[in-house]
Protein backbone atom coordinates (compact mmCIF):
# COMPACT_ATOMS: atom_id res chain seq x y z
CA UNK A 1 0.00 0.00 0.00
CA UNK A 2 1.07 3.65 -0.56
CA UNK A 3 3.06 5.14 2.63
CA UNK A 4 1.21 8.12 3.71
CA UNK A 5 2.67 8.72 6.70
CA UNK A 6 6.17 7.33 8.72
CA UNK A 7 6.01 7.49 12.27
CA UNK A 8 8.48 8.57 15.03
CA UNK A 9 10.41 5.14 15.84
CA UNK A 10 11.12 5.49 19.22
CA UNK A 11 13.67 2.65 21.79
CA UNK A 12 14.02 0.93 25.12
CA UNK A 13 16.91 -0.30 26.22
CA UNK A 14 17.26 -2.63 29.67
CA UNK A 15 17.07 -5.83 31.22
CA UNK A 16 15.11 -8.57 29.58
CA UNK A 17 13.49 -9.45 32.71
CA UNK A 18 12.22 -5.49 32.89
CA UNK A 19 10.88 -5.50 29.06
CA UNK A 20 7.78 -3.79 29.26
CA UNK A 21 4.69 -3.91 26.41
CA UNK A 22 5.83 -1.79 23.93
CA UNK A 23 4.03 0.68 21.85
CA UNK A 24 3.31 0.20 18.39
CA UNK A 25 7.01 -0.36 16.21
CA UNK A 26 8.48 0.57 19.09
CA UNK A 27 11.95 -0.76 19.72
CA UNK A 28 13.41 -2.76 23.06
CA UNK A 29 16.89 -3.86 23.54
CA UNK A 30 17.55 -6.64 25.99
CA UNK A 31 21.21 -5.77 27.40
CA UNK A 32 21.51 -8.72 29.19
CA UNK A 33 20.20 -11.42 26.41
CA UNK A 34 21.35 -9.26 23.61
CA UNK A 35 18.08 -9.65 22.40
CA UNK A 36 16.00 -7.08 20.11
CA UNK A 37 12.23 -6.87 20.21
CA UNK A 38 9.34 -4.66 18.80
CA UNK A 39 5.61 -3.74 20.05
CA UNK A 40 2.78 -5.36 17.99
CA UNK A 41 0.85 -2.26 18.06
CA UNK A 42 -2.96 -2.12 19.14
CA UNK A 43 -5.40 -4.79 17.94
CA UNK A 44 -7.66 -1.94 16.82
CA UNK A 45 -4.94 -1.01 14.61
CA UNK A 46 -4.34 -4.59 12.43
CA UNK A 47 -2.33 -6.35 14.93
CA UNK A 48 -3.11 -9.90 15.34
CA UNK A 49 -2.51 -10.00 19.43
CA UNK A 50 -1.34 -7.87 21.76
CA UNK A 51 2.51 -8.43 22.64
CA UNK A 52 6.25 -8.16 21.90
CA UNK A 53 7.58 -9.87 18.56
CA UNK A 54 11.85 -11.00 18.74
CA UNK A 55 13.74 -9.96 15.74
CA UNK A 56 15.87 -12.44 14.73
CA UNK A 57 19.83 -12.04 15.47
CA UNK A 58 23.00 -14.42 15.89
CA UNK A 59 21.69 -14.70 19.61
CA UNK A 60 18.06 -15.61 19.18
CA UNK A 61 17.18 -19.43 19.77
CA UNK A 62 15.97 -19.69 16.08
CA UNK A 63 14.99 -23.41 16.73
CA UNK A 64 13.40 -22.94 20.20
CA UNK A 65 10.63 -20.06 18.58
CA UNK A 66 9.66 -21.71 15.46
CA UNK A 67 6.94 -24.17 15.85
CA UNK A 68 6.64 -24.64 12.33
CA UNK A 69 7.68 -28.44 11.86
CA UNK A 70 5.32 -30.90 10.38
CA UNK A 71 6.09 -34.33 8.61
CA UNK A 72 4.88 -33.90 5.82
CA UNK A 73 7.33 -36.80 3.37
CA UNK A 74 8.51 -36.42 0.19
CA UNK A 75 6.95 -38.86 -2.58
CA UNK A 76 5.15 -37.96 -5.17
CA UNK A 77 1.30 -38.77 -4.77
CA UNK A 78 1.81 -39.29 -1.00
CA UNK A 79 -0.05 -37.14 1.43
CA UNK A 80 0.70 -38.02 4.97
CA UNK A 81 -1.54 -37.05 7.61
CA UNK A 82 0.28 -36.52 11.48
CA UNK A 83 -3.35 -35.59 13.31
CA UNK A 84 -6.53 -36.43 13.78
CA UNK A 85 -7.43 -35.11 9.97
CA UNK A 86 -5.41 -33.18 7.48
CA UNK A 87 -6.94 -29.99 8.30
CA UNK A 88 -5.02 -30.52 11.90
CA UNK A 89 -1.88 -31.40 11.56
CA UNK A 90 0.93 -32.45 14.71
CA UNK A 91 2.70 -29.45 14.77
CA UNK A 92 6.10 -29.47 16.61
CA UNK A 93 9.27 -27.01 16.76
CA UNK A 94 12.50 -27.68 15.44
CA UNK A 95 14.08 -27.96 18.77
CA UNK A 96 11.84 -30.60 19.88
CA UNK A 97 12.25 -32.27 16.41
CA UNK A 98 16.21 -32.22 16.86
CA UNK A 99 16.53 -33.31 20.07
CA UNK A 100 14.09 -36.75 19.10
CA UNK A 101 17.88 -38.26 19.14
CA UNK A 102 21.54 -36.78 20.32
CA UNK A 103 24.62 -37.38 18.62
CA UNK A 104 27.82 -37.37 20.98
CA UNK A 105 29.41 -34.32 19.03
CA UNK A 106 26.08 -32.34 20.25
CA UNK A 107 28.48 -32.51 23.61
CA UNK A 108 31.75 -32.41 22.19
CA UNK A 109 33.65 -35.30 20.62
CA UNK A 110 35.18 -35.04 17.36
CA UNK A 111 35.70 -38.20 15.89
CA UNK A 112 38.73 -37.32 14.14
CA UNK A 113 40.94 -40.23 15.58
CA UNK A 114 43.19 -37.42 17.28
CA UNK A 115 41.55 -35.60 19.72
CA UNK A 116 40.68 -37.20 23.20
CA UNK A 117 37.26 -37.59 23.33
CA UNK A 118 37.09 -39.26 26.66
CA UNK A 119 35.77 -36.57 28.77
CA UNK A 120 32.61 -35.26 26.10
CA UNK A 121 32.02 -39.44 25.74
CA UNK A 122 31.02 -39.51 29.36
CA UNK A 123 29.56 -36.39 29.58
CA UNK A 124 26.94 -37.13 26.89
CA UNK A 125 26.59 -40.78 28.65
CA UNK A 126 25.73 -39.22 32.11
CA UNK A 127 23.76 -36.40 31.01
CA UNK A 128 21.37 -38.67 28.46
CA UNK A 129 21.48 -41.54 31.47
CA UNK A 130 22.21 -40.36 34.67
CA UNK A 131 21.65 -36.81 35.56
CA UNK A 132 17.59 -37.19 35.67
CA UNK A 133 15.54 -40.34 36.24
CA UNK A 134 12.64 -38.92 34.27
CA UNK A 135 12.48 -41.84 31.62
CA UNK A 136 11.67 -39.32 29.31
CA UNK A 137 15.48 -37.45 29.20
CA UNK A 138 16.77 -40.47 27.87
CA UNK A 139 17.85 -40.41 24.11
CA UNK A 140 19.11 -43.19 22.22
CA UNK A 141 23.10 -41.93 21.68
CA UNK A 142 24.24 -41.55 17.87
CA UNK A 143 27.88 -41.88 16.74
CA UNK A 144 28.40 -40.87 13.62
CA UNK A 145 31.35 -42.45 11.65
CA UNK A 146 34.77 -41.87 12.58
CA UNK A 147 37.20 -42.73 15.04
CA UNK A 148 36.50 -42.17 18.84
CA UNK A 149 39.71 -41.65 21.12
CA UNK A 150 39.49 -42.06 24.65
CA UNK A 151 42.45 -42.61 27.07
CA UNK A 152 40.42 -43.82 30.19
CA UNK A 153 37.36 -45.93 30.92
CA UNK A 154 34.22 -45.16 29.58
CA UNK A 155 31.29 -46.42 31.81
CA UNK A 156 27.94 -47.09 30.34
CA UNK A 157 25.21 -46.61 32.73
CA UNK A 158 21.98 -48.31 32.96
CA UNK A 159 19.37 -47.64 30.48
CA UNK A 160 21.95 -46.68 27.69
CA UNK A 161 21.17 -46.93 24.08
CA UNK A 162 24.32 -46.27 21.77
CA UNK A 163 24.26 -46.45 17.51
CA UNK A 164 26.52 -46.49 15.17
CA UNK A 165 27.02 -46.39 11.68
CA UNK A 166 29.02 -49.82 11.39
CA UNK A 167 31.12 -51.78 13.46
CA UNK A 168 33.87 -50.34 11.07
CA UNK A 169 32.77 -47.12 10.87
CA UNK A 170 32.15 -45.92 14.41
CA UNK A 171 34.69 -47.09 16.38
CA UNK A 172 35.79 -45.85 19.87
CA UNK A 173 39.15 -46.56 20.22
CA UNK A 174 40.85 -47.07 23.86
CA UNK A 175 44.75 -45.54 22.97
CA UNK A 176 47.94 -44.32 24.71
CA UNK A 177 46.25 -44.53 28.16
CA UNK A 178 47.58 -46.57 31.31
CA UNK A 179 44.97 -45.89 33.59
CA UNK A 180 42.03 -48.22 32.87
CA UNK A 181 41.75 -52.15 33.72
CA UNK A 182 38.93 -52.30 31.46
CA UNK A 183 38.36 -49.45 28.27
CA UNK A 184 34.66 -49.87 28.36
CA UNK A 185 32.41 -51.10 31.15
CA UNK A 186 28.68 -51.34 32.52
CA UNK A 187 27.46 -49.07 35.18
CA UNK A 188 24.32 -48.44 37.60
CA UNK A 189 21.85 -46.05 37.18
CA UNK A 190 23.94 -43.63 38.88
CA UNK A 191 27.15 -44.59 37.40
CA UNK A 192 28.67 -46.48 39.44
CA UNK A 193 30.80 -50.10 38.93
CA UNK A 194 32.16 -52.89 41.15
CA UNK A 195 31.60 -53.22 44.97
CA UNK A 196 29.33 -49.77 44.81
CA UNK A 197 26.76 -50.63 42.53
CA UNK A 198 23.17 -50.33 43.95
CA UNK A 199 24.20 -48.17 46.34
CA UNK A 200 22.07 -44.78 46.88
CA UNK A 201 19.02 -46.96 45.61
CA UNK A 202 20.77 -47.18 42.33
CA UNK A 203 19.66 -49.65 39.81
CA UNK A 204 21.82 -52.39 38.67
CA UNK A 205 23.15 -52.10 35.38
CA UNK A 206 20.15 -53.31 32.47
CA UNK A 207 18.46 -52.16 29.25
CA UNK A 208 22.12 -51.40 27.99
CA UNK A 209 22.00 -51.90 23.93
CA UNK A 210 24.87 -51.31 21.53
CA UNK A 211 24.36 -51.40 18.30
CA UNK A 212 26.59 -51.34 15.41
CA UNK A 213 30.01 -49.71 16.57
CA UNK A 214 33.49 -51.01 17.22
CA UNK A 215 34.79 -51.02 20.84
CA UNK A 216 38.65 -51.20 20.21
CA UNK A 217 42.06 -50.92 22.22
CA UNK A 218 45.60 -50.58 21.12
CA UNK A 219 46.47 -51.32 24.80
CA UNK A 220 46.07 -54.89 26.73
CA UNK A 221 43.61 -54.30 28.39
CA UNK A 222 39.74 -55.83 29.32
CA UNK A 223 38.06 -54.44 26.05
CA UNK A 224 34.37 -54.77 27.94
CA UNK A 225 33.69 -55.76 31.43
CA UNK A 226 29.73 -56.82 31.93
CA UNK A 227 29.43 -57.02 35.55
CA UNK A 228 26.20 -57.62 37.24
CA UNK A 229 23.91 -56.39 34.49
CA UNK A 230 20.72 -57.90 33.42
CA UNK A 231 18.64 -57.59 29.73
CA UNK A 232 21.52 -56.07 28.04
CA UNK A 233 22.26 -56.51 24.19
CA UNK A 234 25.06 -56.02 21.87
CA UNK A 235 24.32 -56.46 18.09
CA UNK A 236 27.02 -56.00 15.21
CA UNK A 237 29.54 -54.76 17.79
CA UNK A 238 33.19 -55.43 16.90
CA UNK A 239 35.71 -55.95 19.89
CA UNK A 240 39.04 -55.50 18.85
CA UNK A 241 42.75 -55.41 21.08
CA UNK A 242 46.36 -55.35 20.32
CA UNK A 243 47.32 -59.17 20.04
CA UNK A 244 48.67 -60.73 16.57
CA UNK A 245 48.97 -64.65 16.20
CA UNK A 246 52.91 -64.15 16.30
CA UNK A 247 52.10 -62.09 20.14
CA UNK A 248 49.46 -64.16 21.61
CA UNK A 249 50.50 -67.27 24.18
CA UNK A 250 49.12 -68.86 27.17
CA UNK A 251 50.21 -65.72 28.84
CA UNK A 252 47.55 -63.45 27.34
CA UNK A 253 44.91 -62.95 29.82
CA UNK A 254 42.94 -60.51 28.80
CA UNK A 255 39.67 -60.58 27.28
CA UNK A 256 37.46 -58.73 24.60
CA UNK A 257 34.46 -59.54 26.72
CA UNK A 258 34.73 -60.46 30.44
CA UNK A 259 31.31 -61.09 32.43
CA UNK A 260 31.36 -61.08 36.39
CA UNK A 261 28.17 -61.30 38.40
CA UNK A 262 27.79 -62.18 42.41
CA UNK A 263 25.42 -64.36 44.13
CA UNK A 264 22.99 -61.38 45.36
CA UNK A 265 23.57 -59.70 41.56
CA UNK A 266 24.30 -61.88 38.72
CA UNK A 267 24.53 -61.07 35.16
CA UNK A 268 21.46 -62.49 33.26
CA UNK A 269 19.97 -62.36 29.74
CA UNK A 270 22.68 -61.38 27.89
CA UNK A 271 22.69 -61.27 24.16
CA UNK A 272 25.88 -60.96 22.09
CA UNK A 273 24.48 -61.46 18.28
CA UNK A 274 26.50 -60.35 14.99
CA UNK A 275 29.39 -59.41 17.26
CA UNK A 276 33.46 -60.17 16.20
CA UNK A 277 36.30 -60.46 18.80
CA UNK A 278 39.65 -60.47 18.26
CA UNK A 279 43.06 -59.85 19.69
CA UNK A 280 42.71 -60.74 22.97
CA UNK A 281 43.71 -63.99 24.50
CA UNK A 282 40.31 -64.87 24.95
CA UNK A 283 37.21 -63.70 23.19
CA UNK A 284 34.88 -64.19 25.88
CA UNK A 285 35.45 -65.10 29.91
CA UNK A 286 33.40 -65.76 32.62
CA UNK A 287 34.24 -67.81 36.02
CA UNK A 288 31.67 -65.58 37.85
CA UNK A 289 27.80 -66.06 38.47
CA UNK A 290 26.42 -65.86 35.01
CA UNK A 291 23.07 -66.95 33.21
CA UNK A 292 21.10 -66.74 30.28
CA UNK A 293 23.91 -65.85 28.55
CA UNK A 294 23.19 -65.98 24.16
CA UNK A 295 26.11 -65.91 21.82
CA UNK A 296 24.96 -66.03 18.44
CA UNK A 297 26.04 -65.62 14.59
CA UNK A 298 29.72 -64.36 16.15
CA UNK A 299 33.01 -64.87 15.15
CA UNK A 300 35.74 -64.95 17.37
CA UNK A 301 39.49 -64.65 15.58
CA UNK A 302 42.93 -64.45 16.88
CA UNK A 303 42.57 -65.91 20.51
CA UNK A 304 44.42 -68.12 22.31
CA UNK A 305 40.80 -69.19 23.77
CA UNK A 306 38.08 -68.20 22.20
CA UNK A 307 35.76 -68.74 24.76
CA UNK A 308 35.76 -69.64 28.35
CA UNK A 309 33.19 -70.80 31.16
CA UNK A 310 34.42 -71.71 34.66
CA UNK A 311 37.72 -71.88 35.93
CA UNK A 312 39.51 -74.71 38.21
CA UNK A 313 38.46 -73.83 41.02
CA UNK A 314 35.51 -71.11 40.88
CA UNK A 315 36.12 -68.48 42.62
CA UNK A 316 35.65 -68.96 46.49
CA UNK A 317 31.41 -68.41 46.75
CA UNK A 318 30.62 -68.73 42.85
CA UNK A 319 29.14 -71.62 41.40
CA UNK A 320 30.05 -69.85 37.70
CA UNK A 321 27.80 -69.31 34.61
CA UNK A 322 25.23 -71.54 33.38
CA UNK A 323 22.84 -71.59 31.11
CA UNK A 324 24.87 -70.04 28.34
CA UNK A 325 23.93 -71.07 25.05
CA UNK A 326 26.57 -70.32 21.97
CA UNK A 327 24.99 -70.97 18.68
CA UNK A 328 25.61 -70.74 15.00
CA UNK A 329 29.46 -68.62 14.91
CA UNK A 330 32.57 -68.98 13.16
CA UNK A 331 35.66 -69.87 15.05
CA UNK A 332 38.91 -69.02 13.52
CA UNK A 333 42.69 -68.84 14.21
CA UNK A 334 42.09 -70.02 17.94
CA UNK A 335 45.68 -71.16 19.24
CA UNK A 336 44.08 -73.44 21.62
CA UNK A 337 40.31 -74.50 22.47
CA UNK A 338 37.33 -73.14 20.98
CA UNK A 339 34.91 -73.48 23.70
CA UNK A 340 36.47 -74.58 27.16
CA UNK A 341 33.67 -75.42 30.00
CA UNK A 342 35.13 -76.18 33.39
CA UNK A 343 33.28 -76.78 36.51
CA UNK A 344 30.03 -75.49 35.02
CA UNK A 345 26.82 -77.11 33.67
CA UNK A 346 23.56 -76.73 31.42
CA UNK A 347 25.75 -74.91 28.91
CA UNK A 348 25.76 -75.51 25.29
CA UNK A 349 27.30 -75.60 22.18
CA UNK A 350 25.40 -76.21 19.08
CA UNK A 351 25.67 -75.34 15.37
CA UNK A 352 29.28 -73.81 15.49
CA UNK A 353 32.00 -74.07 12.68
CA UNK A 354 35.50 -74.62 13.75
CA UNK A 355 38.10 -73.96 11.37
CA UNK A 356 41.50 -72.92 12.74
CA UNK A 357 41.18 -74.34 16.07
CA UNK A 358 43.34 -76.14 18.41
CA UNK A 359 46.38 -76.00 15.98
CA UNK A 360 48.58 -73.03 17.18
CA UNK A 361 47.73 -70.85 14.42
CA UNK A 362 48.96 -73.47 12.30
CA UNK A 363 46.25 -74.49 9.80
CA UNK A 364 44.07 -77.99 10.29
CA UNK A 365 46.77 -79.87 8.14
CA UNK A 366 47.39 -83.56 10.20
CA UNK A 367 50.26 -82.84 13.06
CA UNK A 368 49.28 -79.33 14.19
CA UNK A 369 47.22 -80.00 16.30
CA UNK A 370 47.83 -79.09 20.70
CA UNK A 371 44.39 -78.92 22.01
CA UNK A 372 41.03 -80.31 21.98
CA UNK A 373 38.62 -77.93 20.05
CA UNK A 374 35.74 -78.31 22.50
CA UNK A 375 36.87 -78.92 26.08
CA UNK A 376 33.92 -79.96 29.04
CA UNK A 377 34.95 -81.25 31.90
CA UNK A 378 31.42 -81.44 34.00
CA UNK A 379 28.65 -83.20 33.63
CA UNK A 380 25.16 -82.04 32.29
CA UNK A 381 26.56 -79.60 29.38
CA UNK A 382 25.90 -80.36 25.49
CA UNK A 383 27.89 -79.82 22.22
CA UNK A 384 25.33 -80.41 19.54
CA UNK A 385 25.65 -79.84 15.52
CA UNK A 386 29.24 -77.85 15.85
CA UNK A 387 31.39 -79.08 12.74
CA UNK A 388 35.04 -79.02 12.82
CA UNK A 389 37.23 -78.63 9.81
CA UNK A 390 40.15 -80.69 11.88
CA UNK A 391 39.44 -84.64 11.51
CA UNK A 392 40.39 -86.45 14.69
CA UNK A 393 43.34 -88.29 13.45
CA UNK A 394 45.64 -85.09 14.50
CA UNK A 395 46.21 -86.35 17.64
CA UNK A 396 45.72 -89.15 19.99
CA UNK A 397 45.15 -86.78 22.66
CA UNK A 398 43.68 -83.92 20.95
CA UNK A 399 39.87 -84.98 20.01
CA UNK A 400 37.69 -82.93 18.48
CA UNK A 401 35.51 -82.81 21.40
CA UNK A 402 36.68 -84.09 24.63
CA UNK A 403 34.10 -85.08 27.29
CA UNK A 404 36.95 -85.83 29.61
CA UNK A 405 34.51 -88.75 31.36
CA UNK A 406 31.40 -86.75 32.18
CA UNK A 407 27.92 -87.00 31.89
CA UNK A 408 27.92 -84.92 28.90
CA UNK A 409 26.71 -85.01 25.54
CA UNK A 410 28.52 -84.13 22.18
CA UNK A 411 27.85 -84.86 18.80
CA UNK A 412 31.59 -84.89 16.79
CA UNK A 413 30.41 -83.03 13.69
CA UNK A 414 28.15 -85.59 11.87
CA UNK A 415 30.63 -88.69 12.83
CA UNK A 416 29.88 -89.76 16.16
CA UNK A 417 27.43 -89.19 18.86
CA UNK A 418 29.20 -89.09 22.64
CA UNK A 419 27.34 -89.78 25.63
CA UNK A 420 29.99 -89.25 28.68
CA UNK A 421 32.38 -92.07 28.71
CA UNK A 422 30.00 -93.90 25.65
CA UNK A 423 30.15 -92.67 22.11
CA UNK A 424 28.78 -94.46 18.98
CA UNK A 425 30.28 -93.53 15.97
CA UNK A 426 27.50 -92.66 12.83
CA UNK A 427 27.10 -96.03 10.24
CA UNK A 428 29.40 -96.64 8.18
CA UNK A 429 28.85 -99.01 4.72
CA UNK A 430 31.34 -101.16 2.66
CA UNK A 431 31.50 -103.67 -0.32
CA UNK A 432 32.46 -107.31 0.69
CA UNK A 433 33.01 -108.57 -2.75
CA UNK A 434 32.15 -111.82 -3.70
CA UNK A 435 34.91 -114.89 -3.46
CA UNK A 436 37.45 -113.56 -1.55
CA UNK A 437 39.32 -116.28 0.45
CA UNK A 438 42.28 -114.41 1.37
CA UNK A 439 41.44 -111.78 4.54
CA UNK A 440 40.59 -108.58 3.10
CA UNK A 441 40.16 -105.23 4.94
CA UNK A 442 36.80 -103.34 5.01
CA UNK A 443 37.36 -100.84 7.67
CA UNK A 444 40.84 -99.58 9.96
CA UNK A 445 39.94 -98.38 13.61
CA UNK A 446 42.76 -95.98 14.81
CA UNK A 447 42.70 -96.50 18.66
CA UNK A 448 44.81 -93.45 19.69
CA UNK A 449 41.58 -91.48 18.60
CA UNK A 450 38.75 -94.05 19.72
CA UNK A 451 39.74 -94.61 23.16
CA UNK A 452 41.70 -92.77 26.38
CA UNK A 453 44.05 -95.32 26.67
CA UNK A 454 46.21 -94.91 23.54
CA UNK A 455 46.54 -99.00 22.27
CA UNK A 456 43.65 -100.25 23.90
CA UNK A 457 41.26 -102.41 21.54
CA UNK A 458 38.05 -102.67 23.66
CA UNK A 459 34.65 -101.50 21.19
CA UNK A 460 31.62 -103.24 19.56
CA UNK A 461 31.46 -103.77 16.00
CA UNK A 462 27.35 -103.73 15.00
CA UNK A 463 26.74 -104.79 11.73
CA UNK A 464 23.99 -105.67 9.13
CA UNK A 465 24.91 -107.57 6.30
CA UNK A 466 22.91 -108.21 3.12
CA UNK A 467 23.87 -110.30 0.28
CA UNK A 468 21.00 -111.86 -2.84
CA UNK A 469 17.64 -112.49 0.10
CA UNK A 470 20.17 -113.16 2.70
CA UNK A 471 20.40 -110.79 5.85
CA UNK A 472 22.17 -111.20 8.82
CA UNK A 473 22.92 -109.22 11.73
CA UNK A 474 25.27 -109.22 14.85
CA UNK A 475 27.54 -107.49 17.02
CA UNK A 476 31.52 -108.52 17.05
CA UNK A 477 33.42 -107.50 20.16
CA UNK A 478 36.94 -106.70 20.03
CA UNK A 479 39.35 -107.00 23.04
CA UNK A 480 42.99 -106.48 23.46
CA UNK A 481 45.50 -105.01 26.25
CA UNK A 482 47.77 -102.47 23.70
CA UNK A 483 49.89 -105.94 22.06
CA UNK A 484 49.93 -106.73 18.78
CA UNK A 485 47.47 -109.58 19.83
CA UNK A 486 43.83 -109.38 20.55
CA UNK A 487 40.74 -111.48 20.96
CA UNK A 488 37.31 -110.57 19.27
CA UNK A 489 34.05 -112.74 19.43
CA UNK A 490 31.01 -112.42 17.69
CA UNK A 491 26.99 -112.98 17.98
CA UNK A 492 25.40 -113.27 14.98
CA UNK A 493 21.34 -114.32 13.51
CA UNK A 494 21.15 -114.67 9.59
CA UNK A 495 17.94 -116.41 7.64
CA UNK A 496 20.25 -118.39 5.68
CA UNK A 497 24.19 -119.02 5.27
CA UNK A 498 25.99 -116.04 4.32
CA UNK A 499 29.47 -117.54 3.02
CA UNK A 500 30.82 -114.34 5.49
CA UNK A 501 33.89 -114.83 8.16
CA UNK A 502 34.57 -111.55 10.01
CA UNK A 503 37.86 -111.06 11.48
CA UNK A 504 40.13 -108.36 13.41
CA UNK A 505 43.71 -108.11 13.62
CA UNK A 506 46.22 -105.34 15.36
CA UNK A 507 48.99 -103.57 14.26
CA UNK A 508 50.13 -100.80 16.48
CA UNK A 509 47.60 -98.28 17.32
CA UNK A 510 45.39 -99.62 14.23
CA UNK A 511 42.51 -102.54 14.19
CA UNK A 512 41.57 -103.56 10.43
CA UNK A 513 38.45 -105.16 9.92
CA UNK A 514 38.62 -108.32 7.64
CA UNK A 515 36.33 -110.30 6.07
CA UNK A 516 36.34 -113.54 3.66
CA UNK A 517 33.10 -114.56 1.25
CA UNK A 518 32.73 -117.51 -0.48
CA UNK A 519 31.36 -117.90 -4.08
CA UNK A 520 27.81 -117.48 -5.12
CA UNK A 521 28.27 -115.05 -8.09
CA UNK A 522 27.15 -111.90 -5.23
CA UNK A 523 29.05 -109.71 -3.41
CA UNK A 524 27.66 -108.52 -0.02
CA UNK A 525 27.04 -105.07 1.30
CA UNK A 526 27.82 -104.77 5.24
CA UNK A 527 26.53 -101.31 7.17
CA UNK A 528 28.35 -100.76 10.29
CA UNK A 529 29.40 -98.80 13.31
CA UNK A 530 31.62 -98.50 16.32
CA UNK A 531 30.48 -98.20 20.11
CA UNK A 532 33.26 -97.49 22.47
CA UNK A 533 34.27 -95.87 26.46
CA UNK A 534 36.01 -93.41 26.02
Amino acid sequence: MAITQISRITHRKGLGENLPQLAGAELGWALDQRKLYIGNGKVADGAPAVGNTEILTEYSDILGISAGYTFKGSEAGYTVVTGVDANNPVTRTLQKKFDDFASVRDFGAKGDGSTDDTAAIQRALDQLFIQQTNPKVRRSLFFPAGTYIVSDEIRIPAYAKLWGEGANSSIIKYSDGSVATYCFRTADSLGQTGVNITNGGATAPTDIQVYDMGLHSDNDNHILLVESATDCSFHGVSFKGPKTTASISAASNKACILVEGTTLLPTSNMLFDSITTEGTGYGLYSEYDTSSLSITNAKFTVHYIAISLGANPLPVGHSGPSACRIQQSLFDDIHSHGILITNVSKNISAFNLFLDVGNAFNGSNTGNSVSTIIDIDTANNLSYGDMFERNDTENATDKRINLNETQSIGTNGGLQLQLGTYAIDSGKTATLSDNTSSATTFATIDLENTHVDNNLANFNVNYSIKRDGIYRTGTMRVCGDGSSSLTYSEDYEENSASGIVLSATQSSNDVTLQYTTSSTGQDATISFSIERLY
